[in-house]
């Protein structure tokens, strides 16, 4: 069994940003990653602070890891199978037939983007002609039209986000009626969006750019952009387990040091309930890095 002061499960952007705190600050430190950050699925990014011309995300994320190497912090490729919290206030994780004890524990596993269903989806990501985050990249939809394709009215919201930048945007469903009530209707009508209530029916890469929409009665439309709004699924079923207090979603609710209703267990990132961005996610491997390293010292004194 290896015995550290703080496990983080997660190697993305949280995670070994935590990593890098923690090891300047000399605590026993050992990372668990699956190998499947969602910045492997960013293809440029540009609104990461530093990067005039934009930043891949494998690029951010093999930086980190060129860091964390530097202080000689363990990166294990796998995948916890059970985190279990002991009397003494410890956790203890096993991954196979590896086993760790540690004094605490940074829940950094992020979430996954529920992708639309067509066979070119990777192609139409790496194209920057399907998008999933308004928030980090409405500005490259400026002057396009944007397809919204959520469950009946679950895209609203992005639909009128996006439209501050978009030359057109249309809402699309996939199944479920798109019924708004008369405030979300204002909100539509304010924000110049356009309703349509034929279910999609598949989605393609079109020939000249863009993407193509087909509807269930046969009609078609193109646009430039389209923004999957089809939720995300949380990984936070090790804090599920311990008894976290978490959101409807899923997503975990911690105090202002980043730590969750389980004493001595931490989340930072995407997992964590609010803002899903890479900036705020390492703010918060800093804050729960540095609120472990503060906790440890008051153990010792």
């Amino acid at each position: 069994m290896k015995s550290v002061d703080c496990l983080i499960i997660g190697g993305g952007a949280a995670g070994l940003t935590a990593a890098v705190y923690l090891a300047r600050f000399r605590r026993r430190v050992e990372v668990v990653d699956g190998g499947t950050s969602r910045l492997l699925q960013i293809p440029t990014s540009h609104n990461y602070p530093g990067y005039r011309s934009g930043i891949h995300g494998n690029d951010i994320l093999s930086r980190l890891h060129a860091q964390v190497e530097e202080y000689d912090v363990p990166v294990v490729r796998t995948v916890i199978d059970t985190l279990r919290r002991e009397e003494d206030g410890s956790f203890t994780a096993t991954a196979g037939d590896l086993r760790w004890q540690a004094r605490s524990v940074i829940l950094a596993t992020g979430v996954v983007d529920v992708e639309p269903a067509f066979a070119e989806v990777k192609q139409a990501v790496a194209k920057g002609c399907l998008r999933y985050c308004p928030v980090c990249d409405g500005f490259e939809a400026s002057g396009r039209s944007v397809g919204v394709i959520g469950h009946g009215k679950g895209g609203l919201g992005e639909a009128a986000f996006v439209s501050h930048f978009a030359s057109s945007v249309s809402l699309f469903t996939l199944e479920e009626a798109i019924d708004p009530d008369p405030d979300e209707q204002a909100r539509l009508e304010r924000a110049r969006v356009q309703v349509v209530h034929e279910p999609v029916a598949g989605l393609s890469l079109a020939e000249a750019g863009g993407m193509r929409i087909e509807l269930r009665d046969g009609t078609r439309h193109c646009v430039d952009i389209v923004y999957a709004a089809l939720g995300t699924t949380v990984n936070s079923g090790l804090a599920q387990l311990l008894g976290a207090r978490q959101t409807a979603k899923g997503e975990l609710l911690v105090d202002e040091h980043q730590q969750t209703s389980v004493d001595g267990l931490y989340a930072a990132g995407d997992i964590v309930a609010g803002l899903n961005q890479i900036t705020v996610a390492q703010g918060q491997a800093a804050i729960a890095a540095t609120a472990i390293h503060n906790r440890l010292n008051a153990w010792h004194d």
